[in-house]
């Protein structure tokens, strides 16, 4: 199975394709390579065995002109993710003779010694590099990243809140911050991260319902009303089909009722209920009848069939 990130379903077929014509030696590895790198796929080991291939052919690597460095970079990575540290050392060696001030080159020694689990090392040599380059956005995204493999949540938090200092308008580290949040119950905090996600991408239904899942969390009647409205957006945005904010309207139609007992008695409230309830049911009874029961007695449970 190709893990095809953002790719769209023509682009993995083509990927896998390719993929697999290259890997019987009916060419195409430098199709390929270039595919991987356009789709921002990670694909370690074919990008390994299909790129070591090109640099050790002296005939195939002196066609490919400058974009020759930019295979020892793509094989570096690579050679580190599949802990070849070897290919890796050789590679970013060669690289760092013909650059030798290179920054990009520099996070890739950077990377190095974080694949040695040299962690300290690591971080003295990105502080180096970022005092020259303060505000080099992948410099601090390794940052992040590291303090994250070695499991320190509390020093990923402060470089994210850090990073987002300088690079306010990067949506996924925004999220990335929210859920770590969530992760460490920290909610008003993941609250802020969606309200600055929703104010930046107002017609993005995940953050709504994300928002919406994170006040319900958080609960009391005035932020489980707020949920409602959110799940009840991020209805309007996906057409009515989007079962997670379905199920929100519900649970929040029951918290509500079950908190104000009874006395939240708004017309347009309980209409927008019994429709989701209903909808619930419909999808169930057509995508998972055998599960229809339970939500039916969910429903029941709540008032709300």
């Amino acid at each position: 199975m190709v893990g095809s990130g953002g790719a769209s379903a023509s682009e993995a077929a083509q990927l896998a394709r390719l993929e697999e014509q290259a890997a019987h030696g009916g060419g195409g590895a430098w199709e390929y390579l270039c595919l991987v790198r356009r789709l921002k796929v990670r694909r370690p080991e074919p990008v390994l065995r299909l790129g070591l291939a090109l640099l050790n052919d002296s005939k195939a690597r002196s066609k490919l002109g400058s974009e020759e460095w930019t295979l020892y970079e793509q094989v570096a990575v690579a050679a580190m993710d599949c802990q070849n540290i070897d290919v890796a050392k050789d590679c970013i060696g060669i690289l760092k003779k013909k650059f030798p001030e290179s920054l990009r080159v520099g996070r890739l020694e950077g990377m190095l010694l974080e694949a040695k689990g040299a962690w300290a090392e690591a971080e003295r040599a990105y502080a180096v590099l970022l005092e020259n380059n303060p505000n080099d956005q992948l410099l601090h995204k390794r940052k992040i990243a590291m303090a994250k493999a070695q499991g320190n949540t509390t020093l990923a938090v402060d470089y994210l809140n850090k990073y987002l200092e300088i690079f306010m308008a990067d949506h996924d580290a925004w999220r990335e911050l929210a859920e770590i949040y969530v992760s460490l119950l920290m909610y008003k905090q993941a609250a802020f991260c969606y309200e600055e996600l929703i104010l930046a991408q107002p017609m993005v239904a995940l953050y709504q319902i994300s928002y919406a899942d994170v006040l319900y969390t958080m609960g009391g009647i005035e932020n489980i009303q707020t949920a409602k409205k959110y799940y009840s957006s991020a209805l309007q945005l996906t057409g009515g089909k989007n079962t997670r904010a379905l199920y929100g309207v519900c649970l929040c139609s029951g918290a509500i009722n079950q908190l104000s007992k009874g006395r939240n008695k708004e017309e347009e409230s309980s209409e927008l209920q019994a429709l989701a309830a209903e909808v619930l049911t419909k999808e169930y009874k057509k995508q998972a009848p055998a599960k229809l029961p339970i939500v039916t007695e969910m429903l029941k449970t709540m008032k709300l069939s």
